[in-house]
């Protein structure tokens, strides 16, 4: 693409600012949890419509897609943001904290979807140069496995798309600064519950009872060998025990016993390898002290992979468009996304976008007081936009 077009791109970007956090401030006001994201969803298609795009609603769920159809042929590439909000309550004293009690964006998703209208408004207005289609993906659901990816690759939102791109604002990583990789960069994610049923009694008499909480401990303490004796050292897997409710009096052997956790890997035989041992696990501890269990296993995300080629492809854009002193290299993370799922259907790449700039704006995503530096959002349209010129213009 022309120097001049896109200076003349840039200069949209920085004109609709204004419009892209007015956008993002409203859907931060007005947050919705995974799956109930229909006032949201309804929001975003006004928008698209605003800006005559071809829009599709209900696509696998809450999730909707706006087209804009170039003049000439060519490659359709997909940009995908997501809009659902967390249970968090907001603790922000800004004058657009959430008010939604107990609900907020505390991970950026409100940022992601304002950044993806500015892109689709601007690119809009240049259609006469595009050659080929952008597919703007608007998912909801990400922070809650199935999540929404899923769904809506189901419903075909993947259909004739041959390049898909995503990103993440990061308030751990500075205004300015990009980072990208190859390769594996996020884990899968499981998450497990343990249903221990023992034989409650006197604490007195341990003998006429199976202590549920004696048995719970054994296999919280042999789970975690696992990743220690079961994994080489040379692989990355985690076994955390989030929960761990047993008993109800001090004089009392508890019956029942529960447990919940999660398992992160990257390699698809560690993470079979992983829920095997949980099972054989959990017969030997239950049959050696005379307990029963039942275990719900639920295989979430699958681990995010950055194609090689896009990813060198995407890092040289941006070096370009941010210099190269501002791309960093992405440090790969047991964190899970799902995203991980477009990627196992199309080449593309996942990257992240500095967005803190000082202390209210470097709060970890999750945190009660996250926000950002609203200028981050010029960076993640800049990006879509340079990337969406390397094959469309």
């Amino acid at each position: 693409m022309g120097e001049i077009l896109l200076k003349e791109i840039n200069e949209a970007i920085l004109n609709d600012y204004h419009s892209v956090v007015d956008w993002r401030r409203y859907m931060h006001q007005c947050p919705e949890l995974s799956f109930q994201e229909e006032k949201t969803a309804q929001y975003i298609q006004e928008n698209l419509l605003s800006f005559g795009l071809e829009v599709k609603t209900n696509v696998g769920g809450h999730g909707l897609i706006g087209i804009l159809h170039g003049v000439h042929p060519g490659k359709t590439i997909a940009l995908r943001a997501d809009f659902d909000a967390l249970p968090i309550h907001d603790e922000k004293e800004t004058p657009y904290k959430s008010q939604t009690s107990g609900v907020m964006h505390a991970c950026g998703h409100d940022g992601h979807t304002a950044a993806l209208l500015g892109t689709a408004k601007v690119l809009s207005q240049f259609r006469q140069k595009i050659k080929g289609k952008v597919v703007f993906i608007f998912q909801p659901a990400e922070e809650t496995p199935p999540g929404g990816a899923k769904f809506m690759i189901e419903d075909g939102v993947l259909d004739g798309v041959d390049y898909v791109f995503g990103a993440h604002l990061d308030s751990q990583k500075p205004l300015g600064k990009i980072a990208l990789g190859e390769g594996f960069q996020m884990a899968a994610v499981d998450k497990f519950a343990i249903h221990i049923q023992g034989k409650g009694g006197h604490a007195a008499r341990p003998q006429d009872s199976v202590d549920s909480l004696v048995v719970g401990s054994e296999i919280v303490s042999a789970l975690q060998k696992i990743v220690s004796r079961g994994v080489s050292p040379l692989e990355s897997a985690v076994v955390s025990i989030g929960v761990f409710q047993s008993g109800s009096a001090f004089n009392v052997i508890a019956d029942k016993a529960v447990l919940e956790g999660t398992v992160r890997t990257f390699d698809s035989d560690i993470r079979k390898h992983v829920e095997r041992q949980f099972r054989t696990i959990l017969d030997g501890i239950t049959a050696a002290y005379g307990a029963a269990y039942s275990l719900d296993y639920l295989n979430g995300y699958p681990a995010l992979y950055n194609h090689v080629e896009e990813t060198r492809t995407v890092r040289n854009l941006l070096s370009e468009e941010f210099s190269a002193d501002n791309i960093l290299a992405l440090e790969p993370s047991m964190g899970a996304e799902d995203f991980s799922y477009y990627l196992l259907e199309k080449p593309g790449t996942y990257f992240k976008v500095g967005s803190q700039a000082n202390e209210a704006t470097s709060y970890p995503h999750h945190h009660p007081k996250f926000d950002f530096d609203e200028r981050a959002l010029l960076n993640l349209e800049k990006a879509f936009v340079k990337i969406v010129s390397h094959y469309l213009f």
